[in-house]
């Protein structure tokens, strides 16, 4: 697609990226803008970083940065660094290898089949999705397509490139990206590759369950959590990617109205994240109008959290401050008028409990008088309360006297 057929100008891309694909150019590589970069460009949208493809290898892109930085054991890359912050990744073209070209070795095959350096239609040939593999040539400011992206991309439609459940085999992380370009794009997801994902969705539990941990999070970030999760459950892969947890309706519209306030420039961290996926299940465990001593209301919060934290290795710290907030829910849910409502008032976490707690009143219509109450209370609106007067009035106990000894004891 020549330039007067596109939208792309080179106004639109960073200044760092356009000085490393030049030199690559004037070196006499070729030097193309690829992946999401490319189709966020055609979309209207702004890209959240820009990547490089040519048919340099790492080495020789390495000889014409002085500020470059070869980064990865398993799949090679160029990093270019500006400043402190600023990188730039360049990747080499790669291709399928031939099977007589596979290392003796069969725990060498991995690495150097994500190594073997080819030519840009074969490098396009290996991507995920369609509307990934399109380029952008600085030399001729054109947009190279060889596997009819751009159509996909007219159609707002998500393909695979080649055969799904072969794609999805090779890595099932592809299955919980594809629904997750859908909904962030609003694109629909292609007949074949939704067939696909019913196939092949048992296996997304054979990926790194740290790899999966950063995507859902990247679901959050991106407010796309509760489209995602609530298609994922309907297409069966939803408990063998989060370590058999079954999400609800009630869970699915807290996600979404969660998006819709990240998406309004509210983000959530993981603690909300993994407290707001666990709320309703904590709710049926250990209702508030039932009286719990507060140790059985944390052990069972612990109990709620234990799956998702213990398969994804959560850090002790995030695990903590979930169940601190599902605990200051069920204390508040618990309504005014308790014993420490002093304390709670001053706990650092009951402001993100609550928040919690309005998002939840806000999809089931459940405490909504009691939310505001608090809200008041927290605001210095409202006075503290006091137990009730019935309530029996702790007794301090009196310490002590220590018994002197009176014995004299004989002469020695």
């Amino acid at each position: 697609m020549p330039r007067a057929a596109h939208c792309i100008s080179r106004k639109q891309i960073d200044e760092e990226t356009l000085k490393v694909m030049y030199r690559l150019h004037r070196n006499g590589f070729k030097a193309y803008l690829v992946g999401g970069g490319v189709r966020d460009l055609l979309l209207g949208r702004r890209p959240k970083d820009f990547d490089v493809g040519t048919d340099a290898t790492p080495n020789q892109v390495k000889n014409l940065f002085r500020n470059c930085f070869l980064v990865g054991r398993r799949f090679r890359l160029a990093h270019v660094r500006f400043g402190r912050d600023k990188v730039v990744e360049v990747a080499t073209f790669r291709r399928k290898p031939a099977v007589g070209e596979m290392p003796e070795d069969p725990e060498d095959h991995f690495r150097f089949q994500e190594n073997v350096f080819g030519s840009p239609c074969e490098d396009a040939f290996r991507r995920d999705f369609t509307i990934n593999a399109l380029f952008y040539d600085i030399n001729s400011f054109s947009i190279i397509d060889y596997v009819g992206g751009l159509e996909d991309l007219a159609a707002r439609r998500l393909r695979v490139i080649g055969e799904p459940v072969e794609r999805f085999t090779e890595d099932p992380v592809r299955m919980l990206r594809a629904l997750e370009f859908c909904a962030r794009l609003d694109f629909s997801l292609d007949a074949e590759a939704r067939q696909g994902i019913y196939r092949a969705a048992p296996l997304i539990a054979d990926a790194a369950p740290a790899r999966i941990r950063e995507e859902l999070m990247e679901l959050f970030r991106h407010g796309v959590a509760g489209a995602v999760l609530r298609h994922a459950a309907a297409m069966g892969l939803l408990e063998p990617l989060l370590a058999g947890y079954a999400g609800d309706e009630e869970t699915f519209d807290l996600l979404e109205h969660l998006d819709r306030r990240t998406r309004g420039g509210l983000p959530v961290v993981e603690p909300f994240a993994l407290a707001a996926l666990s709320l309703s299940r904590f709710l049926r465990a250990c209702p508030p109008n039932r009286e719990a001593p507060v140790t059985e209301v944390v052990r069972l919060a612990g109990l709620v959290l234990a799956p998702h934290c213990g398969y994804f290795s959560i850090a002790r710290a995030i695990s903590h401050q979930a169940r601190e907030l599902l605990v200051g829910i069920y204390r508040l849910a618990r309504g005014r008028r308790q014993r420490g409502e002093r304390r709670l008032l001053g706990n650092p976490m009951t402001p993100h409990a609550l928040d919690l707690l309005g998002c939840w009143s806000e999809v089931t219509g459940d405490y909504r008088d009691l939310v505001g109450q608090w809200r008041a209370a927290l605001d210095g609106k409202a006075p503290v309360s006091t137990p009730p007067p019935d309530a029996p009035a702790k007794r301090r106990r009196r310490p002590r006297r220590r018994k002197r000894n009176t014995d004299k004891g004989s002469p020695g």
